[in-house]
């Protein structure tokens, strides 16, 4: 069986030495036969063996590749395993241990402490996330595949989530245009893994997982995840039920060659909850809306009995990677995912009037998906004179075929404040729309790192996409099929001091084809326009200041152009504009300060801005959802081999909910919410964790959809989580 450890036998002998690789203990012995007269070595030409000689090693555990809150390297930003300050862009990686010991659940949860990611509301039905002043719903990857159904995702099976930032057109192909999340998988090893979870919190929440694999044989490696969670909220009538399983397998026939199987069924149920509306700013210069009492942070607008949102998803995965004699590494990976979602909701249509009414609105939508990914990456390490190479070759071929329909009730319509909740006087029965989307995609993609000295590197890689999208209305029986080609460049020049520290510039594109970021919805008015485009541009700094701590620093622009727009001077007529901008520096700060000591956070400044007329917007405005500044820090301290604490700030300035119109504009005002920690490890087997949240219970605005459609914050709140290891 496999163990813990590397192991060098070295065999030691007066006229030859021999060993697998140099050591400080092959050296001490050549020293110490230097020392020994010439003439007497010449003379004696028999052999004097010494006793086998073993230098251990700690190697990396297979099971848990990343310790502590800092991660050495990725394999999603340049698909080869690359050390981080090595790599153009700006990136965060949450670890395992930063997501255990802020019991975190959600993405949404994962990002608050990442600088320039903040999380959308999603319409209380799907993660939704803005990087640098772009939503979206599709750049969502696991193990740097797509996985873009309109869906929340649990982490349960998840060892870190990796946060590119930046336009990532070349490695992920279409969207990407502000950043991607890429999740990467737990994976079966020979390090056995026992491990079992317990939680319970506030608002009742329960929830238990279990970890569990080990090794079979010298060749076949196991291991299953499971969750089940069943929790009410802090909003009236909102809960959630989820639960999953994804078995694991690894096999290595041999030293070069190494294949992951995994299985994944799970499925979340919860109530579809799109918080509070807003109220008019009378008297306010600027006609700045606000959310509505958001003291009451727990009243449900619309019916939560009626706003069900189910998710099912099975999904398979196959990976097979081998490395040849000659250095070139060969990877082939399939992803087939099968989505059944639906969504029922009755919400806020409309602000609160200054009579205290509000008009809702409701909806049942129904969508299956169906992804069929297969990518293959083939490394070639070479060298051209003085000057190194790896060398990237790969294809990705995509399917995806969607069904989606929307029916309506009739009968909402204008309820007291007093009393928000809506029935309809019909069920969900009117056609509202009902399509269906068949998405071929055809990549290839070439990329070169390049070591020119041992001072400069460079990234430079091209992508070619070819997108085929067969639209069909079943309402109206009409067909629009789009065929979208684009090249997606990236060019990154990287300065190295020091191995420990990298100064780099990078520039990028990205494009998001005309039928939206999950490619269900066209019409004719723009089913011919380009695709959106999206380039960013920037300058940083890496430093790892420790083995254990690093510190990065980056400045960008991020430009997105031919965004559609209603034609001014045309009713009913749509046209292309260079529409907007976002400038922005970000900091972060990762790993242990000290042995006892670890730290995770970051501060963001951005300045994101309409820069042409768009109808009722006008230039100049600034983009929703992009706070001026945001802020995080998350510190842990261990007090001794028993207790540990940990204490975390998280913060914002305010923003616009959507970017403002020259007649309404909602905006949520800046909050600083504190969290805390309490960890005991009472034995090798058991430990206990307490989380709060919020500590001083502090009223604020987590996240908004549209001006209506806005979150309230949770109170304060505790959980408490047993982790036994067997």
């Amino acid at each position: 069986m496999r163990t813990d450890f590397k192991v060098k036998k070295l065999r030691l002998a007066i006229a030859n030495i021999t060993g697998n690789k140099a050591t400080s203990t092959t050296l001490s012995t050549a020293l110490l036969l230097s020392a020994m007269p010439f003439n007497a070595m010449a003379a004696e030409t028999t052999e004097l063996e010494l006793e086998s000689i073993e230098v251990i090693e700690q190697r990396i555990s297979d099971t848990t590749p990343v310790k502590g809150y800092k991660a050495e390297q990725t394999s999603s930003a340049t698909k080869t395993n690359t050390q981080l300050v090595n790599v153009p862009q700006s990136i965060t990686v949450i670890t395992k241990d930063l997501v255990r010991d802020q019991s975190v659940q959600s993405i949404s949860e994962a990002v608050r402490y990442v600088p320039g990611v903040t999380a959308s509301q999603g319409e209380g039905n799907r993660d939704a996330l803005v990087f640098r002043g772009n939503r979206t719903t599709s750049d969502l990857y696991f193990d740097g595949m797509r996985d873009d159904i309109q869906t929340f995702r649990d982490l349960y099976n998840t060892d870190r989530i990796e946060v590119l930032k930046g336009a990532n057109g070349m490695i992920f192909g279409r969207g990407g245009a502000g950043g991607v999340i890429n999740r990467v998988s737990k994976k079966a090893g020979w390090d056995p893994i026992r491990d079992i979870t317990a939680s319970y919190g506030a608002y009742n929440q329960k929830r238990i997982a279990l970890d569990v694999g080990q090794g079979i044989n010298d060749v076949a490696a196991f291991r299953i995840n499971t969750v089940y969670e069943d929790s009410d909220s802090y909003r009236d009538g909102v809960n959630i039920k989820r639960y999953g399983v994804t078995p694991t397998f690894t096999i290595a026939p041999d030293e070069n060659t190494t294949i992951h199987l995994s299985m994944e069924y799970f499925k979340d149920e919860r109530i579809s909850d799109r918080g509070v509306p807003s109220i008019n700013g009378a008297g306010d210069s600027q006609l700045k809306n606000r959310p509505y009492d958001l003291g009451d942070y727990s009243q449900f607008f619309g019916n939560a009995q009626l706003s069900p949102t189910e998710t099912e998803t099975v999904a398979f995965n196959a990976s097979i990677e081998h490395a040849f004699s000659n250095g070139v590494n060969l990877k082939n990976s399939t992803r087939y995912a099968n989505y059944d979602k639906f969504y029922q909701n009755i919400y806020a249509r409309t602000s609160v009037n200054n009579a205290g009414n509000l008009t809702l609105r409701g909806y049942r939508d129904e969508t299956k998906r169906e992804n069929l990914i297969n990518q293959t990456d083939i490394t070639i390490p070479f060298s051209t004179g003085f000057i190194g190479h790896e060398l990237l070759l790969g294809n990705e071929i995509n399917f995806q075929d969607t069904e989606n329909n929307r029916k309506t009730p009739t009968g909402l319509g204008i309820v007291s404040v007093n009393n928000p909740i809506g029935v309809p006087t019909s069920a969900f029965d009117t056609p509202n729309r009902d399509q269906t989307s068949d998405v071929s995609t055809y990549a290839f993609y070439i990329q070169d790192q390049i070591k020119l000295s041992p001072k400069w590197q460079a990234v430079v890689g091209v992508r070619h996409d070819s997108i085929e999208v067969d639209y069909r209305n079943l309402i109206s029986n009409t067909d629009i099929s789009v065929d979208d080609n684009f090249v997606s460049p990236r060019a990154g020049l990287i300065f190295k001091p020091t191995a420990q520290t990298s100064i780099y510039g990078n520039y990028s594109v990205a494009y998001a084809p005309r039928a939206g970021d999950q490619l269900i919805s066209l019409n004719t008015n723009n089913a011919n326009f380009k695709p959106e485009k999206f380039v960013n541009k920037e300058i940083g700094a890496k430093w790892d200041i420790t083995p254990t701590l690093s510190f990065t620093a980056a400045v960008y622009q991020l430009e997105r152009e031919n965004v559609l727009t209603n034609d001014p001077n045309i009713a009913g007529v749509q046209i292309l504009i260079d529409g907007q901008e976002t400038k922005g520096a970000e900091l972060s700060i990762n790993g242990h300060i000290t042995d006892h000591w670890q730290m995770f956070g970051g501060y963001s400044y951005q300045d994101g801005e309409i820069t042409k007329d768009q109808g009722a917007i006008s230039a100049g405005a600034d983009l929703g959802e992009t706070p001026s500044h945001t802020f995080s820090l998350w510190n842990k301290y261990q007090i001794n081999a028993m207790w540990s604490v940990a204490l975390g700030v998280t913060g914002r300035s305010e923003m616009y909910v959507a970017t403002p119109t020259a007649t309404t504009s909602t905006v949520l005002a800046g909050y600083t919410r504190y969290d805390a920690a309490i960890f005991a490890t009472l034995s090798k087997q058991l430990s206990l964790q307490l989380n709060i949240e919020n500590l001083t219970n502090k009223e604020y605005a987590i996240a908004a959809h549209n001006n209506n459609n806005i979150t309230p914050g949770a109170p304060l709140t505790g959980r408490a989580t047993l982790i036994y290891k067997f």
